[in-house]
């Protein structure tokens, strides 16, 4: 493979090097970060959505007497499809030839296949066929999110990165707050629920894809097409990138700390709060939550970016989501599920801009970083894998929801402990 130089002339990605592969130097502008957010919302609006709404809600009219095994089910099945598929589309985002880059193409399509599995989703009438189709979607959903992850590492410089990622990251929280007010107060039914998300994770994708043009990777450059070397490549050493393996390590026990306290959150109103309309509490804790983590990440992603540091931000935030899934445990009325709320959106936001950024700090490799960002991801679907198995156990017999926030405060802390262990960056 020839060899690549940072000190190449610039190619319009914002990075030296053939095909934006060097470290980017010139700082992109607001629309740039403008478009790339508005494709971040379309991916996690989708995706959070239904797992926060629409299938439980879907579910319970099902299977009304069994709604918390079938929705640990489907969620979990459709996160093992994640697994799979996001450092997959990552890896052959990393070899696409395409005339309209390597990123551009996985975005518009894993928009259109996610926006299929929708549709899927939401004529089925068994448990069964809602995992099929969520499982679908899964995959559409994570080729398009291999798309929309990796531009931040090919293209925004370091100095920048929190601050991108403070604005990408909001988008997460954003994206089902935005699905929930179209899925409780325009979009009511189950169908036009999953019908209004298909259409709009597209049409969102598409400013970035059609605005930004991307260069495209020389044929000399592209890694083997090879399937067994593409499988083998999706493990990284942690003996040769410690500091990778620490990151990802850090990143599943916050999000498997995360998913232990959102999977039953519709539940925990409804059972132990006794909200009268768990549906609009659900939607009330999450625009609370977004607008504390949109107050937090931006601004404390730029503080990171000044600084040159990450970890002790990453620390704090751990702290910080601890103290709020102690309250839920312990304190069971709506007035505390507000203030944890709010307590967790100040620390999540946090969490979202600056570890974002150490993460694209740590990647291996800059001809695979959207393979290597999609193993990083693996730390956020595997969670949901995870979740189901630890939390329905511990909520019928380990002590109920007092047990399972106090789980997920215990993994969060963890987590940001070991962040610690990271040695290249601050």
């Amino acid at each position: 493979m020839p060899e690549l130089s940072v000190d190449a002339p610039l190619d319009g990605s914002g990075a030296p090097g053939p095909a934006g592969l060097g470290e980017p130097v010139v700082r992109v502008r607001p629309a740039w970060t403008a478009s790339l957010s508005l494709s971040t919302l379309a991916v996690f609006m989708a995706f959070m959505t239904p797992i926060q709404i629409l299938l439980p809600l879907q579910l319970e009219h099902i299977d009304p007497a069994h709604k918390s095994t079938a929705l640990a089910w489907v969620t979990g099945a459709g996160a093992l499809i994640a697994v799979v598929a996001n450092p997959l589309a990552g890896a052959l985002s990393d070899r696409t030839l395409s005339r309209w880059g390597r990123r551009r193409p996985w975005i518009v399509g894993g928009a259109l296949a996610g926006a299929a599995g929708l549709a899927v989703t939401a004529a089925q009438h068994s448990v069964l066929g809602v995992a099929l189709g969520w499982c679908l979607a899964q995959a559409g959903l994570n080729g398009m999110l291999a798309g929309v992850t990796t531009p931040v590492a090919d293209t925004v410089p370091v100095e920048q990165r929190a601050e991108v990622s403070g604005w990408t990251g909001i988008m997460q929280s954003f994206g089902l707050v935005l699905g929930a007010l179209l899925t409780t107060l325009l979009f009511t039914g189950v169908w036009s629920g999953y019908g209004s998300l298909a259409l709009l994770t597209v049409a969102l994708a598409l400013p970035f894809v059609l605005r930004f043009p991307e260069p495209v990777l020389p044929r000399a450059l592209r890694p083997a097409l090879d399937l067994r070397g593409i499988l083998a490549g999706l493990w990284i050493s942690p003996r040769a990138h410690p500091d990778f393996a620490w990151a990802w390590l850090t990143r599943f026990l916050i999000n498997l700390g995360n998913a232990l306290g959102t999977l039953y959150l519709l539940f925990y109103l409804t059972d132990s709060v006794h909200y009268g309309d768990p549906g609009t509490g659900v939607l009330i804790l999450t625009v609370i939550y977004t607008l504390f983590a949109a107050l937090t990440a931006v601004p404390v992603g730029r503080i990171s970016d000044r600084r040159g540091r990450r970890k002790p931000f990453v620390l704090i935030s751990c702290a910080v989501m601890a103290v709020a899934a102690v309250l839920l445990a312990f304190v069971h009325t709506w007035t505390a599920a507000m203030a944890a709320a709010a307590v967790l959106g100040a620390g999540f936001g946090v969490y979202l801009a600056v570890d974002q950024a150490l993460v694209t700090q740590v990647l291996p490799a800059a001809l695979d970083r959207a393979k290597d960002l999609g193993v990083i991801n693996v730390a956020n679907s595997g969670p949901q894998v995870l979740a189901p198995a630890l939390a329905a156990p511990i909520v019928a017999w380990l002590g109920g929801y007092t047990a399972l926030y106090l789980a997920t405060a215990v993994v969060t802390v963890l987590g940001g402990v070991l962040v610690r262990n990271v040695r290249s960056v601050d």
